[in-house]
Parts: structure tokens; sequence; C-alpha cells
């Protein structure tokens, strides 16, 4: 059985005497795309802050066989752990290309050579960047925005992608783009780890899913159970959802 590229155990984050993340456990498979879903609140940004490194954190979380040793969150970027915040958090006076190149820094310093190799590839993935990677990312749509954070963080070459709601804010037929992009990845061999509050575009592309509330895990299993678990359906998924069907 392989192991996980990602293993966390019993993991908690407290805000002063209150207690945000209550003793997780999950794992995230190589390859495969994993995905938390909740409400608002629920300590889902929370739990990826903790993971790479941001927000300090009781239990231990193993990645690539190696157990955290609180190492700073430069480090877990040079090891292939990268973070896709939900603000995007882009450099909007910069050029499109210049923020893609950005997201190489680690590599550079480490001595990699195939930034040119690896652009080619993000602008195969991601057309609009090359049509416009000379213009500023501040003048961008929010879609085009979502898709240089994450060439950006493909620039990092990641084993480990962590997604912290890509949809946000996002129309309904760009939130299905997305989506589908976040889906081919996985023919990359990267893994994702997928926050979302868009439960039924998440659970369609995910292979396993667990549901967070009030920061502890309330339901996990694999994701197309999920989909068609009745406290699933009546909590997030609703009778419709039809604007969030990955089709």
């Amino acid at each position: 059985m392989t192991a996980p590229i990602l293993l966390v155990s019993d993991l908690s984050v407290s805000y002063g005497k209150v207690e945000a993340l209550h003793h997780i456990d999950l794992q995230v498979a190589p390859g495969s795309i994993v995905t938390v879903i909740g409400p608002n609140g629920a300590g889902k940004t929370t739990l990826l802050s903790a993971i790479i490194g941001l927000l300090p954190a009781r239990g231990a979380a193993v990645f690539l066989g190696e157990p955290d040793d609180g190492s700073p969150v430069e480090r877990r970027v040079a090891r292939g752990m990268i973070l896709v915040p939900e603000r995007r958090e882009l450099f909007g006076a910069m050029s499109v290309e210049d923020n893609l190149l950005l997201g190489a820094f680690c590599r550079l310093r480490a001595g990699d050579t195939d930034f040119d190799e690896v652009l080619e590839r993000v602008y195969s993935m991601f057309p609009r960047l090359r049509e416009r990677r000379g213009q500023e990312a501040g003048t961008l749509s929010g879609g085009e925005r979502q898709m240089l954070a994450l060439g950006r963080a493909l620039m990092g070459k990641p084993k480990l992608l962590m997604l912290d709601e890509p949809s946000l804010g996002l129309a309904p037929l760009i939130v299905r783009e997305i989506f589908h992009i976040i889906a081919d990845l996985r023919k990359t061999g990267v893994a994702i780890l997928l926050v979302e509050q868009n439960a039924r575009a998440a659970l369609q592309i995910a292979d396993y899913g667990y549901v967070l509330e009030t920061g502890e895990i309330a339901l996990e299993g694999p994701a197309k159970d999920l989909l068609h678990n009745p406290r699933v359906i009546e909590s997030y998924l609703g009778l419709s959802g039809s604007a969030a069907t990955i089709a």
C-alpha cells in the first residue's frame, strides 16, 4: 500500500483560549484530490494554515515521510508543499509573467534551471495567461486572477498543492472552468488538498472527502459516497445546485 504524501494526526489549533480545530486526522494519497468541505467558520482555512506552518498547532503532520519539525514555511515550500490562499495574494502592479516567475523563487535558490520549460507548461494549461503575460496582474478578471494564482503555484513544481476556496467570488461558468482545471491537474501527478464551500463541485472532482464542522471532522469517506449521503445532501448540496454542477 502506497504511503500517504500527507498524514495529519490529532491536529489541534487554538486562538488564545478558544480551540478552533479539535484532534483532526486527515491524509492525502499521492496523485489524489482530497477535499475538505464545511460551512463558514468551521476551521477550513485554519487547517491549511496549520499544515503549512503559518499557525502553531499541536499534533503531528508527516509530509513525504518526514514528521513536521517546526520548520518554517519557506522550507515546506521548498520541499513541495504549496498553498494557494483564499485571497490569491498576487502582486497587482507586476506583470502576469513576473508573478509566475516569482512562484519559482525557491527552486531558483535551490539551483533549478528549468523555468522556461515549466513556464511553457503553465501557459499551455492557461492560454489566457499567455495572452496577458505582459499585463499587470491587478487588471485581470476574477477568474484570470485565480488562474494566475494556480499557475504561480505550479511554477514551484508542488508535490502537494493546497487550495483555499478557489471558487470564491467567481461566476458559475468560471467556477466550472476552474474546477475542470483542478481535475486535470491530477493527470500531472500532483496531490491536491482542496478546501471548499462549494461542496457539490468539490466532491464531484475529489477522490476522498472530509466534512469539517465547528473544528471537528463530522464525516469522511469516498467523495462519491458523500455526494449521496443524506446528511451532506441536506446540509450542503440542496435539491438543485445545478449552477455548481461540474459537467
